[in-house]
């Protein structure tokens, strides 16, 4: 199926920009420098941002809004606008890659359980809340997890790939793309189940119950990857694509010297988990009720990260027993000498900035800054990356964000290593 004559000038001219954009010397100072970080020889604290009130930015700002009629063709506008604009306002340490990818498409059945929730209405800049039904509460319950079975349609992928081929693959390459990096969040999936109030009680009250949830969910999440493995959905993670809740995964560590070129496998990738449920817990019943568990799937992974929001300062004694762990995720709300003592240069210290900034009644970027320079005079010595995320509102004005994003990066070069 062809896409209107229109649509297919609108989608070349973008492709020609990005395209010129992906040339640009800086793309390979920007690798070098993620390669760098990676490898624990930083270069300076670098910068990212993601997780983007996107709905708001769409309002606001017209270079944002597709003009394709086919939805086809529109799918492939939108990336390539959001790429352009990323890149004119949103720059930080990001990366344009010389390519646009396709995926292969698969359809997971996921693990037999409905969750129960209860909806409440967001605010005006925010996103709402849900209050789950407990609905796990003995081992028969458990047992009702199932493996999700995983089928690949190879037609569809086939499909997806030529048209975009058709439409701008002589002007920048197009490749089929697996799966590059997972999430391993047990915990964030189980507590829909469980209820929090409920897990806190049972991990005094019911221990065993407990370790029988999450070692179940284990198994299937673990029987699910092998899945993905064996279906050949698997991508080298060494590229241009989020880590956890941390920056960019480029690095000359992965994949492994025996990656035979065609079959990836989880020691070609970057490994996540968190325990997100766990920041109030201590450090003994996190290895118990949680890391212990998570170990399963970690040492599966070339490199890894662990963490996302909680706070992981006075969890340093566990954490160091993750195989091959090379970056840890921070709240905003740590102790941050503690911190800076706990991980030294051993590993990535991702640091998350406060999003509230952009929720200000009154923009302050002073303020922002301050923060930034406070954290790192506090964590010279330190592998640093400054990760701002979870952003639900930028109060309709856009500029923060980039104002932002530029003072962040002003900031990272003061404090060159």
């Amino acid at each position: 199926m062809m896409s209107p004559e229109n649509d297919v000038r609108v989608l070349r001219e973008l492709a020609e920009s990005v395209s010129e954009i992906a040339h640009l010397p800086v793309q390979n100072e920007k690798r070098h420098l993620w390669k760098s970080l990676n490898g624990l020889r930083p270069v300076r604290p670098m910068v990212w941002i993601n997780e983007l009130p996107w709905d708001e930015l769409r309002e606001n700002e017209s270079e944002l809004a597709c003009v394709c009629e086919d939805p086809f063709a529109q799918k492939i506008e939108d990336r390539l606008r959001t790429t352009m604009y990323l890149w004119n306002h949103l720059r930080t340490d990001r990366v344009v890659d010389c390519e646009f990818t396709t995926p292969i498409i698969h359809h997971d059945t996921g693990f037999g359980i409905e969750r129960s929730a209860t909806l409440s209405n967001g605010s005006d800049y925010g996103l709402g809340s849900c209050d789950y039904i407990p609905i796990m509460r003995s081992l028969d319950d458990v047992e009702r997890i199932q493996v999700p079975e995983i089928t690949v349609d190879w037609e569809e992928t086939e499909r997806i790939h030529d048209r975009t081929m058709e439409l701008i693959g002589d002007i920048i390459p197009v490749k089929m793309r697996g799966i590059t990096h997972m999430w391993c969040a047990p915990w964030d999936i189980l507590i829909q189940w469980w209820g929090i109030e409920e897990l806190m009680v049972d991990m005094y009250d019911r221990p065993d119950l407990v370790n029988a949830g999450i070692s179940r969910m284990m198994d299937v999440l673990l029987a699910r990857l092998d899945q993905l493995e064996k279906h050949g959905l698997l991508d080298v993670g060494d590229n241009n694509h989020r880590v956890g809740s941390g920056g960019l995964g480029i690095t000359d560590e992965l994949p492994q010297p025996d990656y035979d070129g065609t079959h990836a496998r989880p020691i070609d990738q970057w490994g996540t988990s968190t325990g997100q449920i766990f920041s109030e817990v201590s450090p003994a019943m996190h290895e118990e009720f949680c890391l212990r568990h998570e170990i399963r799937w970690l040492e599966r992974f070339g490199l890894n990260c662990y963490g996302c929001c909680e706070p992981l300062h006075n969890k340093m004694s566990i954490l160091r027993q993750v195989p091959r762990l090379r970056r840890i995720s921070m709240s905003r709300w740590i102790d941050i000498d503690k911190a800076s003592t706990e991980l030294g240069t051993d590993y990535i210290f991702s640091y998350k900035p406060n999003p509230a900034v952009f929720a200000w009644d009154s923009w302050d970027v002073d303020a922002a800054r301050g923060e930034l320079v406070d954290m790192l005079e506090r964590t010279r010595g330190n592998v640093v990356e400054i990760i701002m995320k979870d952003l639900t509102t930028c109060r309709h004005e856009s500029q923060r964000i980039w104002e932002w994003c530029d003072m962040a990066v002003q900031v990272a070069e003061e404090y060159r290593y």
